[in-house]
């Protein structure tokens, strides 16, 4: 019995002290986040011509969230302007034969605009496809090679990030407390400077696994998790982040549909006769989730009492349990019950012999007198 005891002690004390049972623990985080990103590149094609990009140009939004979108590559539809023309020949429920094919006032559901009545083909052609009312000439280009602005991989990310705890009413940022911000320009965060919140783009891409190049031709989506373990019997100074990077778009070998990440959008304007028109872009880019997640323990008597008698208690049961066994269930269950409870009768034994004695004195004294 004495080695069913023993075990359950160290039990006791791994979860007393090593999972902190002596502590009451808060996982409500309340948690904001501030992003901005820094860089400029310059590009020369036949849509744009020479164009220099900043961060107001590539970033979506401009707010700096904890999610935001850096573009990395384009495809430009310019001056597209409401008129009529024939749909992309790449939407299957556009194609036409005759005019009968293309009901005026139906919507192309896949494609750009609503039908007119007419069905466009070239002579030789025997079949085409509808005219529709859009915003024309339709988008026909497709996805670039090489990705347009190949120097993001340089670009630098700024992540600050607020926590608080509000059972303990504790408070802390990943950045360090200092009076000069120019003092935070020159570092990059890494395993010599963990309190550095800026991250070079093409690094943090590289700790997903990722080949930059890659994932900025056809986009991605890359989740930033930071993780907050705070033991406030300690100095505040020993709450420090974790950081952990992962690809969360999928990247299945052949899935070109599920992989990447884009989306449309288009920038407005009107020409000398007030008429308006538009510069289409699909944009291929990164994604970025800031995620964070994060618990703080303190001292409190009420669950140290709690743990401190549900370890007693363990070890009573475990000497139940251990004695449950040895005497009802193994072969040798009589040997270890007659040794069990040899002793128990033994001592009864002297304690009936004394009771005998002591209800004998009286006689014994009558006797003597």
């Amino acid at each position: 019995m004495r080695h069913t005891r023993g075990g359950a002690v160290p039990r006791s004390s791994w979860v007393f002290l090593i999972k902190k049972g002596y502590q009451d623990t808060d996982t409500s985080l309340q948690s904001s986040i501030i992003t901005k990103v820094k860089g400029v590149s310059f590009t020369n094609t036949s849509e744009l011509g020479e164009r220099l990009w900043d961060v107001a140009d590539y970033v979506i939004p401009p707010q700096g969230e904890n999610v935001f979108f850096v573009i990395t590559n384009l495809i430009v539809t310019p001056n597209q302007r409401q008129e009529t023309c024939a749909e992309s020949e790449r939407v299957p429920d556009a194609e036409c034969s005759e005019d009968r094919d293309c009901p005026p006032g139906k919507p192309v559901m896949t494609g750009n605009g609503v039908r007119t009545g007419r069905c466009l083909r070239a002579e030789s052609m025997q079949r085409g496809t509808c005219e529709i009312f859009a915003w024309c000439p339709v988008e026909t280009k497709s996805r670039p090679a090489k990705p347009l602005l190949r120097d993001a991989e340089d670009f630098t990310i700024y992540i600050k990030n607020f926590i608080r705890f509000p059972k303990f009413n504790f408070s802390k940022t990943n950045v360090l407390d200092k009076k000069d911000k120019d003092d935070f320009k020159p570092c990059r965060f890494g395993p010599k400077d963990p309190y550095c919140p800026i991250f070079r783009l093409g690094t943090v891409v590289s700790w997903t696994g990722s080949n930059f190049q890659e994932i900025a031709l056809q986009g991605g989506v890359i989740g930033i998790q930071i993780e907050w373990d705070c033991d406030l019997d300690k100095a505040p100074s020993e709450c420090n982040p974790r950081y952990y990077f992962n690809r969360l778009d999928s990247r299945s070998p052949g899935t070109s549909v599920s992989s990447g990440y884009n989306f449309r959008f288009a920038k407005y304007y009107r020409d000398e006769a007030g008429v308006e028109f538009r510069t289409l872009m699909k944009a291929y880019g990164i994604r970025f989730d800031v995620m964070v997640n994060g618990r703080a323990g303190k001292f409190s008597i009420i669950p140290t009492i709690i743990n401190v008698g549900s370890g007693v208690a363990l070890m009573g049961i475990g000497s139940f349990l251990c004695d449950l066994v040895l005497i009802y269930f193994i072969k040798k269950s009589n040997f270890y019950r007659n040794k069990k409870y040899e002793e128990a009768r033994h001592r009864s034994g002297h304690l009936g012999n004394a009771k005998m004695n002591v209800e004998q004195l009286p006689n014994l004294q009558t006797v003597e007198t």
